[in-house]
């Protein structure tokens, strides 16, 4: 049973791979930026494997750990995983996550050197329906879990609205902090090229009149 199930897992991971997969070194990490509104559930599914395809499959040695950073680089989440997994968290400002990897190899495990290839499936604001509301008989139950989702649907939809408002909020500030800054820095070259002017008036005038030739 267990063999099966993680065979129906990589099997799910080859439609994802087509989405997201990239390298990633011994004890290398590498951070993946993703903007998520506040009060957001975010999903993350991954599989660790060789970048080799000749590698042997069954390597228990791989491991990866995840690190869940929020716009202020502090570390919302922090743990160790299998060479598949899954990682949920919820975003507690607006802003820039960074999503970081890292594997769990050493110098002294089978694969230390290697390249190994990561495939990241990453979902915001889903609510995951209960497997036994799909199995259930119970009409009225199965409806009821549909409209939960469809309801978290609704609510990330408002919460990703709400965080591109406040950007675009914030965008049209710094533009208009940007083109005030740009007229007074123009106001004041004018004022110095016209001071600079006139003093350069006055002392030919001064001088010419020193030399009595006006």
């Amino acid at each position: 049973m267990k063999i099966l199930t993680v065979i129906i897992f990589e099997v799910c991971f080859l439609s994802w791979s087509i989405a997201m997969y990239f390298d990633l070194g011994e004890q290398e990490e590498k951070c993946i930026i993703e903007e998520i509104p506040e009060d957001t559930l975010v999903t993350g599914y991954f599989l660790l494997e060789h970048w080799d395809a000749n590698k042997p499959a069954n390597t228990p040695h791989l491991g990866m750990t995840v690190k869940i950073r929020d716009p202020n680089h502090e570390i919302l989440m922090l743990k160790r995983y299998g060479k598949y997994g899954k990682f949920t968290f919820t975003s507690h400002a607006s802003g820039q996550h960074f999503l970081c990897m890292q594997s769990n190899s050493t110098r002294f495990s089978v694969f230390a050197g290697e390249r190994l290839r990561v495939h990241l499936d990453v979902q915001m604001g889903e609510h995951s329906i209960d497997p036994s509301a799909v199995k259930a008989k119970d009409t009225v139950k199965t409806m009821e879990y549909s409209l939960q989702h469809l309801i978290d649907q609704m609510n990330y939809i408002a919460r990703q609205q709400d965080y591109q408002r406040e950007r675009e909020e914030t965008f049209r500030e710094i533009s208009e902090q940007t083109n005030w800054s740009v007229l007074w820095w123009a106001i004041i070259q004018t004022a110095i090229l016209l001071s600079v002017g006139f003093w350069q008036i006055k002392r030919l005038k001064d001088f010419l009149i020193e030399k009595k030739l006006v």
